[in-house]
């Protein structure tokens, strides 16, 4: 059984890196952060490769302890999370590559399966409840750090509860409230606090909001220099997608971010209210997700991408 063969590789390793994907969202960090707890609750020391995060994130037990970088040729098991293809691992693929042993878990549909051992459930909410199920294979106690840690996954990959969940996920958040975790208070630290700059970058995409289909997709973009003018950080881009989908009438929201070091290169956010299967739409682009959220990464100005991802949202718009 794949829990078994991935607990056997664990056990036997003596080095163990976990790493997630580039621009690291609440259940990338969380389900991280968690496994990290849980690994050491059986003996191992894994060291977790995160160069850069949200502000929203710095509560999170252990945030402190994540690294820039390491030793590539020292880990003898990278484990891959909530990472669908291994070519945007936080730009530390080479951690993954080097080690003698590969684990890939996940919970995304369009995952490349490109580990040694590759433990995927795409009916799952979040990478962070793949875990859940996991650490109860393993006869691991949920503790209180693992427990906010993996909270924080479920709540930002689901906005809140929003999309996505099954009965599963509310009997974890029934079991976490038990141990006395805050739940509401980490839904108010990641998705309700916003910094200034993330409220200015708000006030630029909204403005630039444009309304196609007859209303049924909506279009916005923010780029390097934008960033720049209101001085934002990693992370005070997020929740710029959910403006326009949350606009009555509008099936598709699409959001453009330009990504630094990339030459004419945007990141593609995808939001989806009812029928639009946006997973697909990213797969195009080399991309992938969920059928409600989903995101790729694609060369090119905002015009020129915005009539890309178009083309595709058409074929299956109503």
């Amino acid at each position: 059984m794949t829990l078994d063969n991935i607990l056997e590789e664990i056990k036997k390793a003596e080095k163990i890196v976990i790493l997630t994907h580039e621009l690291p969202d609440g259940d990338a960090i969380g389900s991280s952060l968690a496994l990290m707890f849980a690994l050491r609750s059986i003996g191992k020391n894994p060291d977790v490769i995160i160069p850069e995060f949200s502000s929203c994130f710095s509560f999170l037990p252990g945030i402190s302890e994540l690294k820039v970088e390491s030793d590539v040729d020292k880990y003898d098991l990278a484990i891959a999370l909530d990472c669908a293809d291994g070519k945007i691992l936080c730009g530390y693929e080479k951690y993954f590559e080097k080690a003698k042993n590969k684990i890939v878990i996940d919970h995304h549909g369009s995952n490349k399966m490109y580990g040694d051992i590759n433990f995927v459930n795409p009916v799952s909410p979040a990478c962070s409840e793949v875990l859940i199920g996991m650490f109860d294979y393993f006869e691991i106690e949920i503790s209180k750090d693992i427990g906010t840690c993996l909270i924080t996954g479920i709540i930002t990959d689901t906005g809140g509860f929003d999309y996505n969940v099954n009965p599963e996920t509310f009997d974890f958040a029934a079991m976490l409230l038990r141990k006395g975790i805050k739940i509401s208070d980490v839904y108010t630290k990641v998705l309700r606090t916003k910094t200034r700059a993330n409220f200015e970058l708000t006030r630029i995409a909204n403005d630039r909001m444009e309304f196609l289909e007859d209303g049924k997709i909506a279009f916005t973009y923010i780029t390097n220099a934008d960033e720049e003018s209101v001085g934002a950080k990693t992370g005070d881009h997020e929740g710029l997608v959910e403006i326009g989908r949350d606009v009555e009438g509008v099936e598709v929201s699409i959001f453009l971010h330009e990504i630094p070091g990339k030459i004419n290169g945007f990141k593609i956010s995808l939001r989806s209210k009812e029928y639009i299967n946006v997973s697909d739409v990213c797969i195009m682009f080399g991309g992938g997700g969920h059928i409600r959220a989903a995101g790729a990464f694609c060369l090119g100005t905002a015009e020129q991408i915005k009539e890309k991802v178009l083309a595709e949202i058409r074929k299956q718009l109503k």
